[in-house]
């Protein structure tokens, strides 16, 4: 499938680049659909490629020694992913999977030297944008390592809520497929606990479940729980 460039120019890492910058870009990259819950990569598979997501969501998992699966990123448009090079790797550190259908570009990842300098203003913003993955990361482990599990739940969802919310009458849902496992899996804990979390928040107001859907209807509310106070 054909992306036009003014798809690409509507991204916020693309916005400064001239057409003839963007038609380069476009000239080397190949454009798919891809449906819900297909891996574009795997964990320990030799990274061909990296990849820029136009349209969708997607969950990054690793698998620990122990075997416990992990979330450890959720990709959102206009977000890059897959850039093992940039990271002085030659394989996947996780496994890529659409949480919903999903537009993807790929570019062969020997072009990346040249995807980064031929267009400073780019490579800024690929070394920004994985400077911010990197400190949501170690965010992340913090949480893990001092917080009690309502609050890590707390923050996980807060997060998604700023990255992929969609204001409602209601409050603020998150705008793709995400289950009770997916957040267990993005915070270290268990299902059951999880389920635990968010049925007490329910009776309490502070959300709405259903079939992979969440819609947060009290933001102050779980703010101060993410914060340590108590309901």
């Amino acid at each position: 499938m054909k992306i036009d460039r003014s798809v690409i120019r509507a991204l916020p890492l693309f916005g400064k680049l001239s057409d003839d910058e963007l038609d380069k870009l476009l000239a080397h990259a190949n454009s798919r659909l891809v449906p819900t819950g297909e891996a574009i990569f795997e964990q320990g598979q030799a990274a061909s490629h990296f990849f820029l997501l136009i349209h969708g969501r997607l969950k990054v998992t690793q698998v620990t020694q122990d075997g416990q699966q992990i979330i450890v990123r959720v990709v959102h448009p206009g977000d890059l992913f897959g850039f093992a090079k940039a990271l002085q790797r030659t394989d996947y550190p996780g496994t890529a999977t659409t949480a919903s259908e999903s537009v993807i570009l790929s570019w062969q990842t020997d072009l990346w030297p040249q995807f980064v300098e031929q267009n400073p203003y780019l490579a800024v913003s690929a070394m920004q944008t994985i400077g911010q993955r990197l400190e949501e990361a170690h965010t992340r482990i913090r949480e893990m390592s001092t917080q009690e599990v309502e609050r890590r739940v707390a923050h996980a969802v807060l997060r998604l809520s700023q990255q992929a919310g969609r204001k409602e009458s209601e409050g603020i849902r998150i705008d793709f497929p995400i289950s009770r496992q997916d957040i267990a899996e993005m915070t270290g804990t268990t299902l059951h606990t999880v389920s635990r979390i968010l049925s007490n928040w329910e009776s309490k107001g502070l959300v709405q479940g259903g079939r992979q859907k969440l819609l947060v209807c009290n933001m102050p509310g779980l703010t101060q729980l993410a914060d340590g106070a108590r309901e």
